[in-house]
């Protein structure tokens, strides 16, 4: 029996996968990539090459996987994120593509050639920290978070990616900062989900750690921490940038506004969503 083509295994899988996910035909590509040791191009550019039997059941092993509810990015341990290949794992958030707009409007207000202190409250993976500091070498990035196993990620992720000026410190928000440090720019993905939220239980958002994700009633128990926190920790005219829910823009920008910070501004993301808030601490204040 002739064993299938790329083309033929591509369609098939993918129209298994299309009740399920909406970015089924992708998701058989990586899946198919990843069985093969090839990247997506390709199996463009050699439709018609055969499978081997490895290959072929490598694959099946894989898109059982998916099916069955599994992310892409735990399935293949990684997950792109502004052209970075970053390392996930059960113990780190899966980075989203609406994130790299906390990462551009951050980029957008850092000089280029200014040696910045900044400071990425709960890296996961370390994705934000890694994209900044990648495009600002001189500037100095330090990684928080509060898992021990999240900080391991994302400091191997600075090494395989040859990033090194960015620090790490197992730290809840603020409460593991040295007292004497200011930082030009603050940025923050904390959990911003409400405990009732049944998005909780649905695609790949399932198998996210929950602390990563759930903040209390409303969803800002951690925005209103880190904001209000912010303004002792930034120097005169530094930048607090948080991402937050769909719907949070108006109780982000009124955090912001309480803690005395001005030039106060939602950004929408690609679906035209208030996705980023951003604002500047006027001068200095004292605890």
């Amino acid at each position: 029996m002739q064993s299938p083509t790329l083309r033929a295994v591509l369609h098939s899988a993918t129209a298994r996968l299309a009740a399920q996910h909406d970015s089924a035909r992708l998701d058989a590509e990586l899946l198919l990539a990843a069985a093969l040791g090839q990247s997506r191009s390709y199996l463009i550019a050699w439709p018609e090459r055969v499978l081997t039997d490895a290959q072929a059941q490598g694959f099946a092993a894989l898109l059982a996987r998916r099916e069955a509810g599994e992310p892409i990015a735990h399935i293949l341990g990684r997950r792109e994120f502004w052209s970075l290949d970053i390392e996930v794992t059960p113990a780190t958030l899966i980075p989203r593509p609406e994130t790299e707009l906390l990462v551009e409007l951050a980029l957008a207000r850092i000089p280029v050639d200014t040696a910045w202190d900044i400071v990425d409250l709960g890296t996961g993976s370390g994705a934000i920290a890694l994209a900044v500091a990648q495009e600002r070498p001189r500037s100095r990035v330090l990684a928080t978070d509060v898992s021990m196993e999240a900080l391991t990620v994302a400091q191997e992720n600075a090494r395989r990616l040859n990033i090194g000026n960015v620090d790490f410190r197992l730290s809840a928000w603020y409460a593991g900062l040295d007292d004497a440090r200011r930082f030009d720019v603050i940025l923050s993905n904390p959990p911003y989900v409400r405990t009732d939220d049944p998005h909780l239980h649905q695609g790949d958002v399932r198998f996210d750690p929950i602390e990563a994700l759930v903040s209390g009633a409303d969803g800002l128990n951690d925005l209103r921490i880190i904001v209000a926190g912010a303004p002792t920790q930034l120097r005169p005219g530094g930048w607090l940038l948080v991402e937050h829910g769909y719907d949070q823009g108006e109780d982000v920008r009124r955090l912001f506004a309480e803690a005395g910070f001005v030039d106060i501004q939602s950004v929408a993301d690609l679906a035209g969503h208030p996705r980023v808030t951003l604002g500047r601490a006027v001068a200095a204040q004292t605890p």
